[in-house]
């Protein structure tokens, strides 16, 4: 495993600030991990047409790419979960079978989606994979109709869900996708959610889930900070951050290969002669790694520099972007107007900047779709732009940016509903 800790300190708004960017990084040739997921597929009638089929073929390209070595099982939902195959090793004749049932779904009625994430997650819970963590992989529109529809109860649901051993990851489908369900399920993995409304968005969100899946190198990755010297530090990434005594961790959730996972940091020091100890562990195989990490100070001007400050400025981006939606959904068109300026000028710093590993292209659309809203002055946001929005800016502030690996071809969506 790769391991960097780059600092930079620099002029802020409120005085000087030290920004901490810690990076883990799987190595090429690293032996990936076997995989033990539980397929939590929804059937419901508002995933009736495209939606459906598009899980179905996301579902059977993660199928394909299984080998003996890894454990797959199918939960269907629609009013009522049922664990249709058992999680179990995929064989030729298990494979098949999954393959079989996939391509013999039909939508139903109601989306009893809370007691399908609890039956999924119970199920892979009760079987053991030496080396391999259980997880369940939702794919759905996130839409509830039946039983638990309270955001805060599927918040309680996806922090038990981890406390009991299990990884949530989610495949939010169609262009009536519910992102706050999906986050509050996701976020306390610290895997974030991908999202595609359209065929050419697919390819590209399957080999995200299957380079993540497939490529796990390390688990329960966890960062910590000691910071000498410093008025306050926080963590500026959506992972799981908490105290622990004189020290910051954050719970970073698993390595892949081809998914380097980074964390920001940024403190207040109160004088020069300030110092940061930077600490990680994570799983291998069935032994915690644990071991310090040096902290290497660079210049705000070179390459490593303006690559901490990119990764800033593109949370600083994407802040301004949900306060702007946030400022539009509540009818303030001033605070918008505020919000859209500051995301903009965020993106000038990240185009400025020029760090290749930050490109700022993939802010441009979603900036010019809020932008004409903003100027429209629309008494409402167009729900889809800003679903849209809000699916990116899971995956950045969880830093899961990653580049997909090759996949089976998946077939032509349907062009009728």
């Amino acid at each position: 495993m790769k391991q960097t800790a780059l600092a930079v300190e620099r002029d802020a708004e409120h005085g000087r600030e030290v920004l901490l960017l810690v990076t883990l990084e799987a190595d090429v040739d690293a032996p990936r991990a076997p995989v033990a997921v539980n397929l939590v597929l929804d059937r419901s009638a508002s995933m009736r047409g495209i939606p459906l089929l598009a899980a179905v073929q996301a579902a059977q390209a993660l199928v394909e790419r299984a080998s003996p070595r890894d454990y797959l099982g199918l939960l269907t939902f629609d009013a009522e979960p049922e664990q249709v195959l058992p999680v179990r090793a995929m064989d030729a004749p298990a494979k098949a079978a999954l393959l079989k049932a996939l391509s013999r779904l039909e939508s139903g009625e109601g989306t009893a989606l809370h007691e399908a994430v609890e039956r999924g997650a119970d199920a892979v819970r009760r079987v053991l994979v030496p080396g391999a963590r259980p997880q369940v992989l939702m794919l759905t529109d996130g839409e509830p109709s039946v039983g638990v529809s309270n955001l805060a109860e599927f918040k309680t649901l996806g922090a038990r869900v981890v406390e009991s051993g299990v990884v949530l990851h989610a495949l939010g489908l169609g262009r009536h996708y519910l992102p706050d369900i999906l986050e509050a399920l996701t976020s306390p993995s610290g895997t974030g959610f991908v999202h595609v409304d359209d065929p050419e968005g697919l390819p590209d969100a399957v080999g995200s889930l299957s380079a993540e899946l497939f490529g796990e190198v390390g688990s329960d990755a966890r960062v910590y900070v000691l910071p000498s010297g410093f008025l306050e530090l926080r963590c500026r990434h959506r992972y799981p951050a908490r105290v622990e005594g004189d020290a910051m961790s954050a719970s970073l959730g698993s390595v892949s290969q081809s998914f380097p996972r980074r964390v920001l940091f940024a403190g207040r020091p109160v004088s020069t002669e300030w110092s940061l100890g930077v600490t990680t562990s994570f799983v291998e195989g069935s032994d915690t790694r644990r071991g310090p990490v040096s902290v290497t100070r660079v210049d705000t001007d070179s390459d490593p520099g303006r690559f901490v400050r990119a990764v800033s400025a593109e949370l600083e981006l994407v802040a301004a972007e949900a306060a702007a939606w946030k400022s539009l959904g509540r009818k303030q068109q001033s605070a918008a107007e505020q919000a859209l300026e500051s995301a903009d000028l965020a993106l000038y710093k990240l185009a400025r900047l020029g760090a290749p590993e930050v490109p700022p292209q993939r802010h441009l659309e979603r900036l010019a779709d809020l932008r004409r809203i903003v100027e429209r002055r629309a008494a409402q946001p167009q729900a889809l732009v800003m679903r849209r929005a809000h699916s990116e800016a899971s995956r950045i502030t969880l830093s899961r940016i990653g580049p997909a690996l090759p996949l089976p071809a998946l077939a032509p969506w349907k062009s009728e509903d």
